[in-house]
Protein backbone atom coordinates (compact mmCIF):
# COMPACT_ATOMS: atom_id res chain seq x y z
CA UNK A 1 0.00 0.00 0.00
CA UNK A 2 2.65 2.41 0.84
CA UNK A 3 3.98 2.31 -2.96
CA UNK A 4 0.24 3.64 -3.55
CA UNK A 5 0.25 6.16 -1.41
CA UNK A 6 3.16 7.53 -2.47
CA UNK A 7 2.10 7.79 -6.23
CA UNK A 8 -0.69 9.93 -4.88
CA UNK A 9 1.49 12.07 -3.03
CA UNK A 10 4.36 12.29 -5.59
CA UNK A 11 2.03 13.10 -7.94
CA UNK A 12 0.88 16.28 -6.32
CA UNK A 13 4.07 16.97 -4.68
CA UNK A 14 5.92 17.09 -8.33
CA UNK A 15 3.04 19.50 -9.92
CA UNK A 16 3.67 21.82 -6.56
CA UNK A 17 7.14 21.92 -7.06
CA UNK A 18 6.91 22.69 -10.72
CA UNK A 19 4.13 25.80 -10.50
CA UNK A 20 7.04 28.32 -9.56
CA UNK A 21 8.31 27.55 -13.65
CA UNK A 22 5.64 25.92 -14.61
CA UNK A 23 5.18 27.11 -18.74
CA UNK A 24 8.82 29.03 -18.71
CA UNK A 25 9.89 27.95 -22.08
CA UNK A 26 13.27 29.79 -21.73
CA UNK A 27 15.74 27.22 -19.97
CA UNK A 28 18.35 29.74 -19.56
CA UNK A 29 15.49 32.36 -17.65
CA UNK A 30 14.55 29.85 -15.42
CA UNK A 31 17.96 29.51 -14.42
CA UNK A 32 18.78 32.98 -14.70
CA UNK A 33 15.96 34.20 -11.62
CA UNK A 34 15.25 31.06 -9.79
CA UNK A 35 18.61 29.04 -9.88
CA UNK A 36 18.03 25.26 -9.76
CA UNK A 37 14.54 24.91 -8.39
CA UNK A 38 14.85 22.39 -5.54
CA UNK A 39 12.20 23.64 -3.83
CA UNK A 40 8.67 24.94 -3.88
CA UNK A 41 8.44 28.27 -5.09
CA UNK A 42 5.72 30.95 -6.03
CA UNK A 43 4.88 31.24 -9.84
CA UNK A 44 6.33 34.70 -10.57
CA UNK A 45 7.87 33.81 -13.81
CA UNK A 46 4.62 34.54 -15.89
CA UNK A 47 0.93 35.10 -15.03
CA UNK A 48 -0.51 32.16 -16.06
CA UNK A 49 -1.02 31.44 -11.48
CA UNK A 50 -1.64 34.50 -10.44
CA UNK A 51 -2.96 34.47 -6.63
CA UNK A 52 -1.34 31.03 -6.25
CA UNK A 53 1.38 30.68 -3.41
CA UNK A 54 4.17 28.43 -2.94
CA UNK A 55 2.95 25.71 -2.16
CA UNK A 56 -0.80 25.11 -3.95
CA UNK A 57 -1.29 23.27 -7.03
CA UNK A 58 -1.35 24.24 -10.85
CA UNK A 59 -4.90 24.06 -12.35
CA UNK A 60 -3.89 20.10 -13.08
CA UNK A 61 -3.44 19.59 -9.36
CA UNK A 62 -6.65 21.41 -8.66
CA UNK A 63 -8.21 18.56 -10.84
CA UNK A 64 -6.05 15.41 -9.35
CA UNK A 65 -7.16 16.82 -5.97
CA UNK A 66 -10.72 16.79 -7.04
CA UNK A 67 -10.00 13.28 -8.23
CA UNK A 68 -8.77 12.17 -5.11
CA UNK A 69 -11.96 13.76 -3.09
CA UNK A 70 -14.38 11.81 -5.59
CA UNK A 71 -12.37 8.74 -5.24
CA UNK A 72 -12.24 9.07 -1.35
CA UNK A 73 -15.71 10.07 -0.88
CA UNK A 74 -17.40 6.87 -3.17
CA UNK A 75 -15.00 4.65 -2.61
CA UNK A 76 -14.46 3.94 -6.04
CA UNK A 77 -13.91 5.47 -9.29
CA UNK A 78 -17.37 7.12 -10.21
CA UNK A 79 -17.34 9.10 -13.28
CA UNK A 80 -20.78 11.12 -12.70
CA UNK A 81 -19.40 11.84 -9.18
CA UNK A 82 -15.99 13.35 -10.37
CA UNK A 83 -18.04 15.58 -13.32
CA UNK A 84 -20.33 16.67 -10.33
CA UNK A 85 -17.15 17.90 -8.65
CA UNK A 86 -15.57 18.85 -11.53
CA UNK A 87 -18.20 20.88 -12.86
CA UNK A 88 -19.28 22.33 -9.57
CA UNK A 89 -15.87 23.38 -9.01
CA UNK A 90 -15.79 25.30 -12.46
CA UNK A 91 -18.54 26.64 -12.54
CA UNK A 92 -18.51 27.88 -8.79
CA UNK A 93 -15.45 30.77 -9.33
CA UNK A 94 -12.95 28.64 -9.93
CA UNK A 95 -9.85 30.87 -9.54
CA UNK A 96 -7.17 28.90 -11.14
CA UNK A 97 -6.56 29.34 -14.60
CA UNK A 98 -8.87 27.79 -17.17
CA UNK A 99 -7.70 26.28 -19.93
CA UNK A 100 -9.09 25.14 -23.36
CA UNK A 101 -9.53 22.01 -22.25
CA UNK A 102 -11.56 23.04 -19.18
CA UNK A 103 -13.50 25.68 -21.23
CA UNK A 104 -14.63 23.54 -24.41
CA UNK A 105 -15.71 20.70 -21.66
CA UNK A 106 -17.90 23.32 -19.47
CA UNK A 107 -19.56 24.00 -23.07
CA UNK A 108 -20.21 20.80 -23.97
CA UNK A 109 -21.94 20.21 -20.38
CA UNK A 110 -23.65 23.27 -21.05
CA UNK A 111 -24.97 21.97 -24.31
CA UNK A 112 -26.63 18.66 -22.65
CA UNK A 113 -23.53 16.35 -23.33
CA UNK A 114 -23.25 13.21 -21.11
CA UNK A 115 -19.71 13.36 -19.16
CA UNK A 116 -18.77 10.55 -21.63
CA UNK A 117 -19.04 13.41 -24.43
CA UNK A 118 -17.63 16.10 -23.29
CA UNK A 119 -13.94 16.33 -23.83
CA UNK A 120 -12.57 19.09 -25.95
CA UNK A 121 -10.78 18.79 -29.15
CA UNK A 122 -7.41 19.30 -27.49
CA UNK A 123 -4.36 16.68 -27.38
CA UNK A 124 -2.85 17.83 -24.20
CA UNK A 125 -1.52 15.37 -22.34
CA UNK A 126 -2.95 16.87 -18.79
CA UNK A 127 -5.98 15.09 -19.14
CA UNK A 128 -3.91 12.12 -18.78
CA UNK A 129 -1.95 13.15 -16.21
CA UNK A 130 -4.01 13.74 -13.35
CA UNK A 131 -4.62 9.76 -12.82
CA UNK A 132 -2.62 8.87 -9.80
CA UNK A 133 -5.76 8.88 -7.48
CA UNK A 134 -7.45 6.00 -9.66
CA UNK A 135 -4.44 3.91 -8.23
CA UNK A 136 -5.66 3.86 -4.73
CA UNK A 137 -9.07 2.02 -5.45
CA UNK A 138 -7.25 -0.59 -8.05
CA UNK A 139 -4.23 -1.35 -6.41
CA UNK A 140 -1.53 -3.63 -8.13
CA UNK A 141 -3.08 -6.83 -9.01
CA UNK A 142 -2.79 -8.02 -12.49
CA UNK A 143 -6.62 -8.44 -12.53
CA UNK A 144 -7.67 -4.89 -11.25
CA UNK A 145 -5.44 -3.60 -14.17
CA UNK A 146 -8.51 -3.42 -16.81
CA UNK A 147 -10.20 -1.68 -14.29
CA UNK A 148 -7.44 1.07 -13.78
CA UNK A 149 -7.22 1.51 -17.67
CA UNK A 150 -10.87 2.05 -17.69
CA UNK A 151 -11.45 4.76 -14.69
CA UNK A 152 -7.63 6.62 -16.15
CA UNK A 153 -9.59 6.38 -20.11
CA UNK A 154 -13.25 7.61 -18.85
CA UNK A 155 -11.42 10.75 -16.62
CA UNK A 156 -9.13 11.66 -19.09
CA UNK A 157 -11.98 11.73 -21.67
CA UNK A 158 -14.48 13.80 -19.77
CA UNK A 159 -12.51 16.93 -20.32
CA UNK A 160 -9.72 16.05 -23.31
CA UNK A 161 -11.44 14.00 -26.23
CA UNK A 162 -8.45 13.34 -28.82
CA UNK A 163 -8.14 9.38 -28.97
CA UNK A 164 -4.25 9.55 -28.65
CA UNK A 165 -4.90 11.27 -25.25
CA UNK A 166 -6.99 8.35 -23.71
CA UNK A 167 -4.61 6.23 -25.31
CA UNK A 168 -1.99 7.83 -23.24
CA UNK A 169 -3.96 7.41 -19.78
CA UNK A 170 -4.19 4.03 -20.76
CA UNK A 171 -0.01 3.84 -21.14
CA UNK A 172 0.60 4.70 -17.77
CA UNK A 173 -1.96 3.42 -16.18
CA UNK A 174 -0.45 0.31 -17.10
CA UNK A 175 2.90 1.23 -16.14
CA UNK A 176 1.77 2.32 -12.84
CA UNK A 177 0.28 -0.75 -12.50
CA UNK A 178 3.21 -2.73 -13.59
CA UNK A 179 5.41 -0.89 -10.88
CA UNK A 180 2.89 -1.40 -7.79
CA UNK A 181 3.60 -5.49 -9.11
CA UNK A 182 6.99 -4.85 -8.68
CA UNK A 183 8.51 -4.17 -12.39
CA UNK A 184 11.76 -1.74 -12.83
CA UNK A 185 10.98 1.38 -14.79
CA UNK A 186 11.93 -0.67 -18.25
CA UNK A 187 9.87 -3.38 -17.38
CA UNK A 188 6.70 -0.92 -16.30
CA UNK A 189 7.16 0.49 -19.93
CA UNK A 190 7.67 -2.53 -21.87
CA UNK A 191 5.10 -3.97 -20.34
CA UNK A 192 2.73 -0.92 -20.87
CA UNK A 193 3.48 -0.98 -24.89
CA UNK A 194 2.34 -4.13 -25.20
CA UNK A 195 -1.69 -3.16 -25.14
CA UNK A 196 -3.25 -2.45 -28.52
CA UNK A 197 -3.91 1.54 -29.31
CA UNK A 198 -5.65 3.05 -31.48
CA UNK A 199 -3.95 6.06 -31.75
CA UNK A 200 -0.63 5.70 -29.20
CA UNK A 201 2.65 4.57 -31.21
CA UNK A 202 3.51 3.27 -27.94
CA UNK A 203 6.55 1.03 -29.05
CA UNK A 204 7.58 3.61 -31.74
CA UNK A 205 7.78 6.21 -28.93
CA UNK A 206 9.20 4.30 -26.33
CA UNK A 207 12.17 3.52 -28.48
CA UNK A 208 12.56 6.96 -29.64
CA UNK A 209 13.05 8.06 -25.90
CA UNK A 210 15.17 5.24 -24.74
CA UNK A 211 17.73 6.49 -27.68
CA UNK A 212 17.60 9.75 -25.38
CA UNK A 213 19.28 8.74 -22.21
CA UNK A 214 22.43 10.18 -23.19
CA UNK A 215 21.65 13.71 -23.68
CA UNK A 216 20.61 15.72 -20.43
CA UNK A 217 17.08 16.13 -19.56
CA UNK A 218 16.67 19.41 -20.33
CA UNK A 219 18.33 19.24 -23.70
CA UNK A 220 16.44 15.88 -24.51
CA UNK A 221 12.68 17.74 -23.50
CA UNK A 222 13.72 20.64 -25.83
CA UNK A 223 14.56 18.48 -28.55
CA UNK A 224 11.21 16.57 -27.75
CA UNK A 225 8.80 19.44 -27.14
CA UNK A 226 8.25 21.21 -24.48
CA UNK A 227 4.70 22.27 -24.97
CA UNK A 228 1.48 20.25 -23.61
CA UNK A 229 0.96 17.78 -26.58
CA UNK A 230 0.61 14.40 -26.28
CA UNK A 231 4.11 13.29 -28.21
CA UNK A 232 6.70 15.74 -26.61
CA UNK A 233 5.08 15.33 -22.70
CA UNK A 234 5.19 11.69 -23.42
CA UNK A 235 8.66 11.21 -24.71
CA UNK A 236 9.89 13.26 -21.83
CA UNK A 237 7.93 11.67 -19.16
CA UNK A 238 9.46 8.40 -20.44
CA UNK A 239 12.81 9.91 -20.75
CA UNK A 240 13.10 11.39 -16.94
CA UNK A 241 11.88 7.96 -15.60
CA UNK A 242 14.25 6.05 -17.29
CA UNK A 243 17.14 8.35 -16.82
CA UNK A 244 16.27 9.33 -13.40
CA UNK A 245 15.13 5.91 -12.14
CA UNK A 246 17.79 5.69 -9.25
CA UNK A 247 17.73 9.01 -8.70
CA UNK A 248 13.88 10.27 -8.78
CA UNK A 249 14.81 13.67 -6.64
CA UNK A 250 17.12 14.85 -9.41
CA UNK A 251 14.58 13.66 -12.27
CA UNK A 252 12.16 15.75 -11.05
CA UNK A 253 13.82 18.70 -10.51
CA UNK A 254 15.60 18.46 -14.22
CA UNK A 255 12.27 18.04 -15.39
CA UNK A 256 11.14 21.77 -14.03
CA UNK A 257 14.87 22.78 -15.53
CA UNK A 258 13.48 21.69 -18.85
CA UNK A 259 10.84 24.26 -19.04
CA UNK A 260 7.08 24.17 -20.81
CA UNK A 261 4.51 22.24 -19.28
CA UNK A 262 6.75 21.03 -16.92
CA UNK A 263 3.49 20.57 -14.28
CA UNK A 264 1.30 17.86 -16.64
CA UNK A 265 4.49 16.17 -17.26
CA UNK A 266 5.34 16.38 -13.73
CA UNK A 267 2.21 14.67 -11.98
CA UNK A 268 2.87 11.62 -14.24
CA UNK A 269 6.84 11.05 -13.47
CA UNK A 270 6.04 11.66 -9.48
CA UNK A 271 2.84 9.03 -10.34
CA UNK A 272 5.60 6.29 -11.44
CA UNK A 273 8.17 7.58 -9.47
CA UNK A 274 6.35 6.88 -6.80
CA UNK A 275 4.79 3.67 -7.61
CA UNK A 276 8.39 2.51 -7.89
CA UNK A 277 10.20 3.49 -5.10
CA UNK A 278 7.54 3.51 -2.39
CA UNK A 279 7.77 5.83 0.49
CA UNK A 280 10.87 7.86 1.93
CA UNK A 281 13.04 9.05 -1.19
CA UNK A 282 11.01 12.70 -1.19
CA UNK A 283 12.57 15.71 0.85
CA UNK A 284 10.35 16.68 3.69
CA UNK A 285 10.76 20.29 2.00
CA UNK A 286 8.46 18.99 -1.12
CA UNK A 287 5.85 17.81 1.82
CA UNK A 288 6.22 19.70 4.57
CA UNK A 289 4.98 23.82 2.38
CA UNK A 290 2.43 21.51 0.35
CA UNK A 291 -0.81 23.29 0.95
CA UNK A 292 -3.26 20.56 0.60
CA UNK A 293 -0.52 17.79 2.50
CA UNK A 294 -3.73 17.20 5.01
CA UNK A 295 -6.47 16.56 2.88
CA UNK A 296 -4.17 14.36 0.76
CA UNK A 297 -3.33 12.15 3.95
CA UNK A 298 -6.82 11.92 5.26
CA UNK A 299 -8.01 10.97 2.21
CA UNK A 300 -5.13 8.24 1.41
CA UNK A 301 -6.11 7.35 5.10
CA UNK A 302 -9.70 6.66 4.75
CA UNK A 303 -8.70 4.72 1.22
CA UNK A 304 -6.94 2.41 3.35
CA UNK A 305 -3.48 3.40 1.53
Amino acid sequence: MSRIRSAILASLAADSLSLGAHWEYDQGRIVRLLGRVTDLLPPTLNDYHSGKGAGDQSHYGDQTLLLLRSVAGRGAFDLTDFATRWRGMMEGGYSGYMDKASREALANFAAGRAPEQTGAATNDFAGAARMAPLLAVSGPDPKDEEGLVNAARAQTLMTHGSPVIADGAEFMARAAAALLRGADMRGAFEHAATARYAALPAEDWLAFADMSLAEETPAAIARFGQSCGMQGAFLGVVHVALKHEADPETGLVDNIMAGGDSCARGLAIGMLFGARHGLGWMPERWLAPLAARAEIEAALDTLGV
